[in-house]
C-alpha cells in the first residue's frame, strides 16, 4: 500500500505480472497478512516498508521474496527501470526466496531465511 498503483502499469509494460495490494486486500491489512497472502500465492512483495524484512527475520520465513525500494523519489518513472532491471537479473534468487534492497546506486540481495534474532533482542 505504500507504493503507488501506477507501479503496476510500469511493471506490466516491462513484462512483469503485477497487482497492487489495493486490488487484492484491505487497505488496513496488517503486514503479516500481506506477507502470508504473498507466500500462499507465490508472489514477490515490492514495498518501501522495512517492517516486512523485520518480520522475515523474526519468523525465519523462506517465502515470500521481498523487494525493498529505498529511494527518496518513488515515482515509477524515475526508479522503476532500476527495479525492473534488478527483478530480471535476480529472478532465480527471487523464485527461491530472497530479500532484495534496491536504491538508485546499488542493489543488495540476501537469501532467505534471514538469521533470526535471539529471544529478547530487537
Amino acid at each position: 500500500m505504500n507504493l503507488s498503483p501506477r507501479w503496476v502499469d510500469d511493471l506490466k509494460a516491462a513484462g512483469i505480472d503485477a497487482q497492487h495490494w489495493s486490488a487484492i486486500g484491505r487497505a488496513d491489512a496488517p503486514d503479516p497478512e500481506i506477507l502470508d497472502y504473498a507466500a500462499r500465492h507465490d508472489f514477490i512483495l515490492i514495498t518501501q516498508d522495512l517492517d516486512f524484512s523485520a518480520i522475515l527475520a523474526a519468523t525465519g520465513a523462506r517465502t515470500p521474496s521481498v523487494v525493498q525500494v529505498r529511494s527518496d523519489n518513488l515515482d515509477p518513472l524515475i526508479i522503476a527501470p532500476v527495479v525492473v532491471r534488478a527483478l530480471k537479473q535476480l529472478a532465480a534468487d527471487l523464485a527461491a526466496g530472497a530479500l532484495v534492497s534496491i536504491d538508485p546506486a546499488r542493489t543488495r540481495l540476501t537469501v532467505l531465511p534471514l538469521a533470526r534474532l535471539p529471544e529478547g533482542n530487537a
